[in-house]
């Protein structure tokens, strides 16, 4: 791609797009905090997430307890590895469900096109410490999620944070494995 997206007249979501889309197969550890009004204390999860472009997600909790979520192109699975359920959705089926994963795998894509579909799409900051904020269109997502921020530097992305409309909160950090 032309130049380094370094200097800020070359920066944009287009650019950052085209730059999370040259990320193939990731690996990273995530810490997530869940903050829930009916909850008094803070959920926190940790585990691993797996990326394989262009359509492969894997997210794998392994603390408080083993379950995986796994989206495969339309397809998403659920395993709960200590009552030894699994159960699989299509995606088509859910549509906001559907929509909501779109927001996850086409950033991880470069997907602008396909994020756009659902979101209101804003980029701030350098290629250093961007700030990508989706605002849903959906009025499906919009009766559940008020904004999804995602951060990062360069082609990396070090925070998820979900904000939903019953004020309820989510904040993923990531740390890549393999840079």
């Amino acid at each position: 791609f032309a130049g380094s997206g370094s200097d800020a007249a070359d920066w944009g979501v287009e650019q950052l797009m085209q730059e999370l889309g040259q990320v193939k197969p990731t690996r990273a550890r995530f810490v997530e905090r869940k903050d829930i009004a009916i909850v008094s204390a803070p959920l926190e999860s940790s585990g691993t997430l797996l990326y394989t472009a262009p359509d492969r997600l894997e997210k794998h909790t392994l603390a408080p307890r083993a379950e995986s979520l796994i989206l495969d192109r339309d397809r998403l699975t659920l395993e709960n590895k200590a009552s030894n359920q699994r159960r699989t959705f299509a995606l088509r089926d859910y549509p906001e469900i559907g929509a909501f994963v779109e927001s996850m795998r086409s950033t991880l894509a470069g997907d602008l096109a396909t994020l756009s579909r659902y979101y209101q799409v804003a980029l701030d900051g350098p290629r250093s410490r961007w700030r990508l904020t989706l605002k849903p269109s959906e009025p499906a997502i919009q009766r559940v999620v008020s904004e999804i921020r995602i951060a990062g530097s360069g082609n990396v992305i070090s925070s998820i944070e979900i904000t939903e409309t019953s004020g309820d909160r989510s904040v993923m950090t990531i740390t890549r494995e393999n840079p």
